[in-house]
């Protein structure tokens, strides 16, 4: 038989409606009401700026280290805001903006990166799964919720959050492939913020884009400017309704970048240039969706400054309240309780150490 060329259906488009100088496609733009567009814009600068103060709050020593999320504010709140209450978050680690448009506290994510234990308590009415640290395994539990909702045959979706890096590692592909064979409602949303902690996204994969490892699994999938709103909202739109309609998976590649330090732990100077920095600070989320708002008469000069003090009012509550909090909270001991029948010799070991620390304070 002849060799020839076994035709694959497959193509990955690259979605773009608002640009960096705040001009848009008319043809493109969606159709959101009014109230969801200054929503949206209220949600990222209230992410940017709770960012910026936990970085302060961290340099003093007062919570431990978290990792920033300025740059990618769009890329994170586009997506889930096209969820319904019902509808399931599984978060990696830097979707801080996620999480508070879902309905998370800032206390309690303050308590979360304190190191206290308290702050991964989510409340029933508010379907989250807490942060995951491990690189990739979230999107595992995230197939698996979607399975479930499947099973018992419920109009619910999972949409779960990763980075460039994580496409690397073996859980992704393994979530990627049940997804695909059982057609589970979840949204793969890839925040490529071209760093895999000191690793570039050249050095990571020879692949032209992240989005098309997916068509491996036979999932659709699109690659957006994940620094524009507007295009991350309609992306993830199309996904979610694929997902409820029983269409499937898809995966969303966000191209996005982070413009502040992988963690409060690392250095990024050591490894990236402030030319690149520079570069896409002028690509920034926020100033061009700003731009739009005020150029369709939404905002005004006078009322971005008024919603600034506002926002620097509640970030300031919010601190006060994870503040009242900790005074409150019982024995640290308690952590090593409800984990195990049985504690291993190891946690006992470390139990009996931190009881006597706290004893001798």
């Amino acid at each position: 038989m002849p060799r020839k060329e076994i035709d694959l259906p497959y193509r990955v488009d690259y979605l773009s409606i608002l640009d960096e100088n705040g001009e848009w496609d008319k043809d493109l733009e969606p159709g959101m009401p009014d109230e969801l567009l200054l929503k949206l814009h209220r949600a990222m600068l209230l992410a940017r700026r709770f960012d910026e103060r936990m970085l302060v709050l961290q340099r003093q020593g007062r919570i431990g280290t978290f990792g920033p999320i300025k740059g990618q504010e769009a890329s994170q709140i586009g997506a889930v805001a096209v969820l319904d209450p019902g509808d399931w978050l599984v978060p990696a680690f830097r979707e801080m903006g996620a999480e508070l448009y879902r309905g998370k506290s800032l206390e309690s994510v303050l308590l979360t990166y304190g190191g206290y234990n308290e702050g991964g308590n989510i409340p029933a009415t508010i379907n989250n799964l807490p942060i995951a640290i491990p690189v990739a395994t979230q999107t595992l539990h995230a197939v698996g919720l979607a399975y479930a909702i499947k099973y018992r045959r419920q109009e619910q979706i999972a949409m779960t959050f990763f980075g460039d890096g994580a496409t690397s590692e073996g859980d992704f592909h393994e979530a990627l492939n049940f997804a695909g064979v059982f057609q589970t409602p979840v949204v793969f949303v890839c925040q490529n913020n071209q760093w895999a902690i000191s690793t570039p996204r050249s050095k990571q994969t020879r692949s032209k884009t992240l989005a098309q490892k997916a068509l491996a699994y036979g999932i659709p999938c699109i690659q957006v400017d994940g620094n524009d709103i507007l295009a991350v909202y309609t992306a993830a739109k199309e996904a979610a309704h694929r997902a409820r309609s029983g269409g499937g998976p898809t995966m969303i590649e966000n191209v996005t970048y982070r413009m502040s330090v992988h963690t409060t732990a690392d250095d990024p100077k050591r490894y990236r240039k402030d030319e690149e920095v520079e570069l896409w600070a002028k690509r920034d989320p926020i100033i061009r969706f700003q731009k739009y708002l005020t150029d369709k008469g939404l905002l005004s000069e006078a009322r971005i400054d008024a919603l600034e003090e506002e926002i620097k009012a509640e970030v300031k509550e919010g601190e006060q309240r994870f503040e009242e909090q900790v005074k409150k909270l019982g024995d640290p001991v308690a952590m090593f309780e409800h984990a195990f029948a049985e504690l291993p010799p190891t946690l006992v070991e470390q139990r009996d150490e931190l009881s006597q620390n706290v004893s001798e304070k």
